[in-house]
């Protein structure tokens, strides 16, 4: 679990970039340090303080002596001044209005300056009325851009991202299982299966009755929450201090855990198709057990393996639980044994300092050794044409390949496979010479411009292109930012599988990208899918447990995930035959 200082640290560093974006071209490199000093703390591995404490603070990239003395100023007195005095140049409603595709801070500060709005409610009023639409420069297009911003921005206003649901969630659990009292406790609902946006968090724990009230009170604790909502003798619900996200807190008996548990992870479809086959075998099935129809004995509720096998059915793991067939599935019990993390061999996209990314090839292999067990990594830096992200060109990535070649040697194994993140450009064409990708192991090819077009054709031809092996982030969304592009994924599919190309599930949180319907549509099709994270620093690679959970929710098995396998399985796959060709 992230460093909650680092965290911390990180946000104030953003919101200091942002305000000096804010004032202007004169403070553009201010905000460009803060931008990448925010980045580098937010990746670090250890506690900021741990830094400070060895010397070794400004020997971190981005890290120079004026933001070092704001990092030891935090540390000491939990507060910076510059940034306390930033604050008051920028409202905060506005300044968190700078996230939202369409909203640039020189936008901002035009609305700001000639309509004299400070709050988010009075600027969206004036888009609506017609304010914004009669300043210079904000004609019909653009309008209409921040407008569809603000409604993909609603996605995630009032709820989370599964990472950070999980992140909290799984913070306020460890809490909760602190106290000897508790007996059982689980994350329910919809954060139990995984979905990719979360709202409430809701967590159920078992006790003895006498045991309750201390437990409520450990909850409602004002040293994790900010409110509290509600307060009974088997329920609570409070407001987290640290992100102002609510959860819910329901005790049961530990003779009820397995019903309960069943009951509030859900589905609602899942629960209501699991009630009417009980009401069939004159059963009766709530959250507090199984019961005859004309009796108030309980036959089962202890486990969630003991409510399933009573109704004649297979266990499902949560993920599945979606009424998306797997009942059915249950009933012959046919239920797969989904992808685990652990059957996860290597991580096929990542970047270093090379492009975009914040540490050296050498660091990110030695960092994946230490705390993965992974058989290999492929370092996929940018190509030439994401200027944006230092991508690089032919000639830098001839000398790459020798750094590959000098660090795989010093680590004693062929660990780092040499990979490329390539764009696909406009008609389709890869922006790097074949004769250079043919010494690779591994290409990535994605877009990453023209998300307004049909993309369909673009993708397809990359997929033809036989030193491809993987389509990157296939759909192009940011979850609350951007969507989709267009695309046909039925020709898509057809595509890949003629050419043997995988498709990735990216597990960045904002992308999660392919989503779990469209991974399970290629499931179907039986085309490969591979799990990357996408990893700019140390802490993403941690996001492969996301990757997982949408192919878990796919009802992947680890035999339809390419990089469960050995490399030299892999190796074969890499190789398109000319028949296989369309």
């Amino acid at each position: 679990m992230k460093s909650e200082t680092n965290k911390k640290l990180a946000q104030i560093f953003n919101q200091m970039s942002a305000i000096y974006k804010y004032e202007g071209s004169d403070e553009r490199f201010r905000a460009g340090a803060y931008s990448k000093a925010a980045k580098i703390i937010g990746s670090l591995a250890e506690d900021v303080s741990v830094y400070v404490k060895n010397n070794t603070l400004k020997d971190l990239p981005g890290i120079g002596e004026g933001i070092a003395e704001k990092i030891e100023e935090y540390l000491k007195t939990g507060k910076i001044k510059k940034y306390e005095s930033l604050k008051k140049v920028v409202p905060k409603e506005l300044l968190d209005m700078m996230e939202i595709r369409g909203f640039g801070t020189q936008s901002l500060k035009q609305i700001r300056d000639q309509l004299k709005i400070d709050t988010k409610e009075d600027l969206v009023q004036a888009l609506q009325n017609g304010s914004v639409s009669k300043l210079k420069g904000f004609g019909k297009k653009k309008v209409e851009g921040m407008s569809r911003g603000l409604k993909l921005h609603k996605t995630i206003e009032d709820r989370m991202l599964l990472w950070d649901a999980l992140e909290a969630g799984e913070k306020v659990l460890a809490w909760l299982k602190s106290m000897p009292e508790v007996k059982q406790a689980e994350l329910a609902g919809s954060l139990r299966r995984k979905k990719e946006i979360i709202g409430d968090i809701d967590i159920l724990v078992s006790s003895g009755e006498k045991d309750r009230k201390k437990i409520i009170n450990h909850f409602t604790d004002a040293s994790i929450a900010k409110q509290v909502l509600a307060k009974g003798v088997t329920k609570a619900s409070i407001i987290l201090k640290d992100i102002g996200r609510q959860v819910d807190l329901r005790i049961v008996n530990e003779e009820e855990w397995g019903a309960a548990l069943q009951y509030f992870t859900g589905s609602k479809e899942h629960n209501i198709h699991l009630r009417t086959i009980a009401k069939e075998k004159n059963y009766k099935i709530s959250e507090y057990g199984i019961f005859h129809s004309n009796s108030e004995k309980r036959i089962a509720g202890k486990t969630e393996e003991e409510i399933y096998t009573t109704l004649g059915f297979q266990l499902m793991p949560p993920e599945m639980r979606e009424d998306r067939g797997e009942i059915e599935l249950a009933k012959k019990k046919e239920i797969p044994k989904l992808i685990e993390l652990t059957d996860i061999k290597g991580d096929l996209h990542m970047h270093t300092n090379w492009s975009d990314g914040m540490y050296s090839i050498e660091e990110m292999a030695n960092y994946v050794k230490k705390n993965f067990s992974y058989k290999y990594i492929a370092i996929t830096d940018h190509s030439k044409s994401s200027r944006i992200a230092n991508g690089i060109d032919e000639k830098k990535i001839l000398k790459q390949l020798k750094e590959f070649e000098r660090v795989n040697k010093k680590l004693g194994e062929d660990f780092i496979k040499a990979g490329m993140e390539l764009d696909i450009l406009a008609d389709g064409a890869l922006d790097i010479a074949d004769e250079v990708l043919a010494q690779l192991d591994w290409v990535v090819a994605s877009i990453h411009s023209g998300f307004t077009k049909d993309n369909t054709d673009r993708i397809i031809s990359a997929c033809k292109n036989k030193y491809v092996h993987c389509i990157g982030h296939p759909t192009g969304r940011l979850i609350g930012t951007r969507e989709a592009y267009k695309f046909d994924i039925h020709e898509i599919l057809e595509a890949a599988k003629a050419t043997n190309t995988a498709l990735e599930i990216n597990a960045q949180p904002q992308r999660m990208d392919l989503n779990d319907e469209l991974a399970m549509l290629a499931r179907e099709k039986k085309v490969k899918l591979v799990i990357n994270t996408d990893s700019h620093s140390y802490d993403n690679l941690s996001y492969m447990k996301l990757g997982v959970f949408i192919a878990r929710r796919a009802w992947c098995t680890a035999n339809d995930i390419l990089n469960t396998k050995p490399w030299h399985e892999i190796a074969s796959f890499r190789k398109k035959l000319s028949r296989q060709m369309i």
